[in-house]
């Protein structure tokens, strides 16, 4: 093999590698995971746990000591009059400068020290800091809420986009149907035991299927994209559903009973991201609360300054100074009381849209349960009916190629068979819809299969 043959093999491989890589099979569980990763509310989310963190290290900077150093060179002048008394000579007692001022220096001045100023007890920054933590938790856990609306959101898409597809693939059939009874048509038809009508109402029949799969094939192509869109992927992607609408799973078992179901119902609301997004919302206002109570508490703090002075670099002198203060908050005009007050009414708002949403929780996970029931049920019955219109179609093709009944028969049953795919597709779909809304009222999106 030669060079030539080399190159125009691995530049083939290449490609096949990028076009196989640029495709990307899903099922509604990798959507869901996907959706959760990289959909652009996740992100936001996750910004927000970095500004949280941020602050806290700020809470947190407030109890460790500040050091500061400088270095100055500078000079200054003085007026004697602004001194506020005079210099007299203790033996003549004649002032030793002009009375209306005399102009002093100027006086040069090098000095160098470092300052350390640090909280020794600092209860109310303490607690400001705990506060700050738990506000970071509460954007991590809302980072998990978002996570679970986003894999929600995909996982309904991919629903609509293999009930589209199904779609699609049953006017296809019908389409092949359509096609086969033109044929027929035609082929009595110049046998001379057929007439034109028949001929005409094939034409007609196949016609309008061809219309329903440009219908069909738009709407499994927009739902791909705001499948893509759900799940952060690039709108140039190519996708592949994993499933389709007839092989989704289906749920194993349903809780049964007023026990069984109760029982589901309070693990359901404690395994969902949003409820604990807002516990934890509702106890990081709380703790900010306590860090504004503590702010009333004494504060004791150190402070040491330490350098060297002189009129210039051959002759510096050490000097300090050092204190430890103690200082308490008395009166602030009752900004205090009232910033406590903000807390404690948002941490009771919290608390009201935290029952709220435990209430909200039960009757999503009770109303799942029903209409995974009832669109079992239904999907039983129209089952059947596609069951049954496939044998009208059946008989009524055999009677068509008999001669002993016209076309029109065969298109009627072509149309209830149309009908009841559809419905059927319509019953899958409402099916997994609501088993994508058990799955987000009980906390499992992010475990769909």
């Amino acid at each position: 093999m030669n060079r030539i043959q080399q190159i125009s093999l691995l530049t083939l491989s290449l490609v096949l590698s990028s076009e196989l890589s640029a495709q990307t099979r899903l099922t509604m569980g990798d959507a869901a995971r996907l959706a959760a990763k990289q959909n652009g509310a996740v992100a936001v989310a996750e910004s927000r746990v970095a500004q949280s963190e941020a602050r806290a290290l700020q809470r947190r900077g407030a109890l460790i000591p500040d050091l500061a150093a400088g270095v100055a060179q500078s000079e200054r002048t003085l007026n004697s009059a602004t001194f506020g008394f005079a210099f007299s000579n203790p033996v003549t007692g004649q002032p030793m400068l002009r009375p209306d001022g005399e102009l002093i220096g100027p006086v040069p001045t090098v000095d160098m020290r470092y300052r350390i100023q640090a909280p020794l007890v600092d209860l109310g920054r303490y607690a400001s800091w705990k506060a700050a933590q738990a506000a970071t938790g509460a954007a991590s856990a809302e980072v998990e809420a978002q996570a679970d609306v986003a894999a929600t959101m995909a996982a309904a898409t991919y629903v609509r986009a293999a009930r589209a597809e199904a779609q699609l693939t049953a006017r296809q059939a019908d389409s092949v149907l359509a096609a086969d009874l033109l044929r027929i048509a035609r082929d009595q038809l110049a046998a001379g035991v057929g007439i034109a009508l028949d001929v005409t109402r094939a034409q007609s029949q196949l016609a309008a299927v061809r219309a329903q799969i440009i219908v069909a094939r738009n709407e499994r192509d927009r739902t791909l994209l705001e499948l893509k869109r759900a799940t952060g992927m690039p709108a140039d992607a190519t996708i592949t559903l994993g499933d389709s609408l007839a092989a989704l799973p289906r749920v194993d078992a349903l809780p049964s009973g007023t026990n069984a179901v109760d029982a589901a119902v309070q693990t359901a609301i404690a395994a969902r991201a949003d409820v604990q997004a807002l516990g934890a919302q509702e106890r990081a206002q709380q703790q900010a609360a306590k860090a504004i109570r503590w702010e009333r508490t004494p504060q004791l703090g150190l402070v040491m300054d330490h350098g060297v002075v002189g009129r210039n670099w051959e002759r510096l002198l050490p000097t300090y100074s050092w204190g430890v203060q103690l200082s308490v908050g008395i009166f602030d005009g009752f900004r205090r009381e009232a910033r406590l007050e903000e807390q404690i009414a948002m941490a009771r708002e919290t608390d009201t849209r935290l029952r709220d949403l435990r209430e909200q929780g039960s009757l999503e996970v009770r109303t799942s349960l029903l209409d995974l029931a009832s669109t079992s049920e239904q999907l039983e019955a129209v089952s059947e009916r596609l069951q049954l219109a496939e044998q009208e179609v059946t008989q009524a093709q055999d009677r068509f190629r008999a001669g002993v009944a016209g076309n029109a028969d065969v298109i009627t049953a072509l149309l209830s068979l149309n009908q009841a795919r559809t419905l059927r597709n319509d019953a899958l779909a409402a099916y997994q819809q609501a088993r994508v809304a058990y799955a987000k009222a009980t906390g499992t999106v992010r475990r769909l299969p």
